[in-house]
């Protein structure tokens, strides 16, 4: 037998776990269990349990013992069986499709804020836009025992999308959890679940008006995609504006696209190398705002100077742009916040409750030129 610099073979092997009855490892080299903490205590198992759970009369001098044995052996409670047990709360889950975005990170916020207030621990998983992905995740949940599982974003409203979320809502409800679809519409039928929506066409009516009001009448309208709910719903706000002002829609200033920076870029670039007239820009987010005033900089514009500005979130950096951007604020820690808050509560609760609405406002700054 070769040495190769480790050592004799002998004191190598005696630095292998020494293996106990029946080949099994040792206690400092797996984790403990409640039988090593039972013998540890020189109790039964059944007393470790009554004693963690509190829930039978044991002896203060028992009760030490058990304690003590746990503190050495370094014992964790199986939480997944507790759980079963009713004994502790389900985890709150919520669903996203990309952790990253900045709105989705301020419900994010509200979600744990609400889920610690109440003693919950919350999870955050991200599905990348896979729907397998979606229904694993939603799956797991349900085997969790979550309190609740939190859905977030704009989706497209097709049978598959209710099918799926009816399929979701049930299956939660009967394991004692509770769908909660966030920025969401409504689905079609009588489901066990709750929706916490916010005014996407009302805050897209005002941003609109503002710019019709301050005299802007070629608009470049930088929406989003027109299969999702949000972005559907952000564009009616829109045309509504232009209906209330008498304004006829420009169909090449309507330019759908991704709610990204990159997006904002590339059509406020392309719309003004294909010299399209405009002296305002509507873009459906703040992200993709920051790509449009990109733009415009680069081709040597001013905003509010040349090209009026408005956005749509009002996401921490708005306020910091140069000139601040006016833009719309959608209250999503409150989403969070309300979401968690109407899945628990809901046994005290109506079921006119299961659909709230939460109100958007335009923040005016300072990217606005009034047209004189």
């Amino acid at each position: 037998m070769t040495d190769n610099g480790n050592g004799s073979p002998k004191n190598r092997e005696s630095r292998r776990p020494k293996r106990g009855r029946s080949g099994s490892t040792p206690i400092g080299d797996r984790p403990s269990t409640i039988r090593d903490v039972a013998a540890k205590a020189g109790v039964s198992v059944a007393t470790v349990s009554r004693t963690l759970a509190g829930n039978y009369p044991v002896s203060a001098a028992t009760r030490d013992r058990v304690m003590a044995a746990v503190d050495s052996l370094h014992y964790v409670v199986n939480v997944h069986a507790k759980a079963l047990s009713g004994q502790v709360a389900g985890p709150i889950a919520l669903v996203i499709r990309d952790i990253t975005g900045p709105s989705l990170a301020h419900v994010a916020a509200g979600v744990e804020q609400e889920a610690a207030d109440r003693g919950r621990l919350s999870l955050v998983c991200a599905t990348h836009g896979d729907v397998a992905r979606e229904d694993d995740l939603v799956q797991l949940m349900r085997e969790q025992h979550a309190g609740a599982v939190v859905l977030v974003g704009g989706v497209v409203q097709d049978d598959a999308y209710h099918a799926r979320m009816a399929e979701y809502a049930r299956a939660l409800d009967a394991a004692g959890s509770r769908l909660v679809l966030v920025g969401r519409p409504p689905l079609p039928d009588a489901l066990p679940l709750t929706v916490v929506d916010y005014d996407n066409r009302g805050g897209a009516f005002q941003a609109a008006d503002h710019l019709l009001t301050a005299g802007h009448r070629r608009v470049l309208f930088l929406g989003g995609d027109p299969l999702l709910s949000t972005a559907e719903r952000r564009r009616d706000g829109w045309l509504h504006a232009l209906r209330a002002h008498d304004v006829p829609h420009a169909e090449e200033l309507d330019i759908p696209g991704p709610y990204t920076r990159v997006s904002g870029y590339q059509r406020t670039r392309e719309a003004l190398a294909n010299s399209l007239d405009f002296t305002a820009v509507f873009a459906g987010t703040d992200m993709v705002a920051t790509g449009a005033l990109a733009a415009l900089r680069e081709a040597g514009l001013d905003v509010p100077g040349d090209v009026s500005l408005v956005g749509f979130d009002d996401v921490p950096f708005a306020a910091d742009l140069s000139p601040a951007l006016t833009t719309v604020r959608v209250p999503y820690e409150d989403l969070g916040r309300t979401a968690v808050r109407l899945a628990l509560d809901r046994a005290e609760r109506l079921a006119a409750d299961d659909h709230v609405v939460l109100s958007t406002q335009l923040v005016i700054r300072q990217s606005v030129r009034v047209l004189r």
